[in-house]
């Protein structure tokens, strides 16, 4: 909206107004909307979730520390929804299909986590949707978002090749040029392409989900995993940053930088609210939504291996509560004092403050290291 009207509209007549032609000054000035957007309306946020009721109910299971939060307003993704969407409808080209694309998935898994939310609060228990309930609508949207890059790899407005970190020369296609082959061969190669976006972005989705168990982990490292995605989309979009470190550009991808820093501005924003002892939590609405955007920006810039890295104390989190699971069905024993991973350090003695603290410097060495495999090709 404000990129249409400042620069497509009036930069002839004010000049100054060209800066707005840049995707790094519209990413900053996104990041900024969206971060102070999020503080302003979060005292207003915080008392109509009360007022409505909307408290927390804690796990009976959890750790026994975690029962005195009981009560403390929930859903509060609601705020980071509203401060990452207006943000990138101010500054974004409306005209890139990849920004819509983004708040597409955003907005879809969003909404999944806001009919869990409500029905947590409305029965008074934390008990939402049951997970096959959850992972039906989940399969739903990433079939959706399957079909709409199909679509697009048939226009060629997007590929389907993997990007292999250190191995520059190997891109296997997903879709094995399915468009070009039998009936059978295109629903192979549709079904491939299907589990690797279910893998993905529900994997991502969930990921976050099982992570936001304490005050501000999964915020503070959405802002770290957000900024590191930001990143990328500029770079993939770069002619010459692109060419450089030897990705595959994608004009397309240099939107989705303002969607990137949006949301880092808008997970900042919450944190400043979320932070230990927490204001509001963000609830499902916020952790499916955002886990799910993560998934669907890594698909779009064609970064999917690498986000094993950008959000590698999510997967850990994941992959404790599967193992932890399997452990216990297998063998009837246990992995870890409690999954998912962050309640088994609370369990051994850890403070609260201090597993979030390490669970960040953790976050931000594994982004760290995934931006430096950029030039390891």
């Amino acid at each position: 909206m404000l990129y249409w009207l400042l620069y497509e509209k009036l930069h002839t007549l004010v000049s100054p107004f060209r800066v707005f032609e840049y995707v790094t000054a519209r990413t900053m000035f996104a990041s900024l909307t969206s971060l102070f957007l999020c503080i302003l309306l979060g005292p207003w946020m915080i008392q109509r979730l009360r007022e409505l009721h909307f408290g927390q109910s804690i796990r009976e299971d959890g750790p026994k520390s975690h029962h005195k939060k009981a009560g403390t307003p929930t859903m509060g993704g609601l705020l980071i929804m509203v401060s990452t969407i207006g943000p990138t409808l101010l500054w974004a080209n409306l005209t890139s299909v990849y920004v819509w694309i983004a708040l597409l998935g955003f907005v879809a898994f969003g909404v999944i986590g806001f009919i869990d939310d409500y029905a947590k609060v409305s029965n008074k228990r934390n008990l939402g949707l049951t997970a096959k309930q959850k992972f039906a609508m989940q399969l739903l949207v990433a079939a959706l978002l399957t079909g709409v890059l199909a679509l697009m790899q048939y226009y060629k407005l997007y590929s389907t090749t993997l990007n292999v970190p250190f191995i520059k020369q190997y891109k296997p296609d997903l879709l094995i040029h399915a468009f070009m082959g039998s009936p059978y061969t295109f629903a192979f190669g549709f079904l491939m392409f299907y589990f690797f976006v279910v893998l993905v972005v529900v994997g991502s989705s969930n990921a976050v989900n099982i992570t936001d168990g304490l005050d501000g982990l999964a915020a503070g490292l959405m802002v770290i995993a957000g900024s590191a995605l930001t990143v990328l989309a500029f770079i993939s979009g770069h002619k010459d940053l692109s060419t450089y470190l030897q990705l595959a550009r994608n004009a397309h991808t240099a939107e989705l930088t303002i969607f990137c820093g949006s949301l880092t501005g808008a997970s900042l924003g919450f944190l400043w609210w979320n932070s230990h002892p927490a204001d509001i939590f963000m609830g499902d609405v916020g952790s499916l939504s955002m886990g799910g955007a993560m998934g669907v920006v890594a698909i779009l810039i064609k970064q999917e291996l690498l986000l094993l890295f950008i959000a590698g104390v999510f997967v850990i989190e994941l992959m404790s509560v599967i193992l932890q699971v399997g452990s216990f069905k297998l063998r009837q024993k246990r992995i870890f004092k409690m999954a998912p991973i962050h309640h088994h350090f609370e369990a051994l003695g850890w403070q609260e403050s201090k597993i979030i603290a390490r669970f960040w410097i953790a976050g931000l060495v594994l982004a760290l290291f995934a931006l430096t495999t950029l030039k390891l090709r």
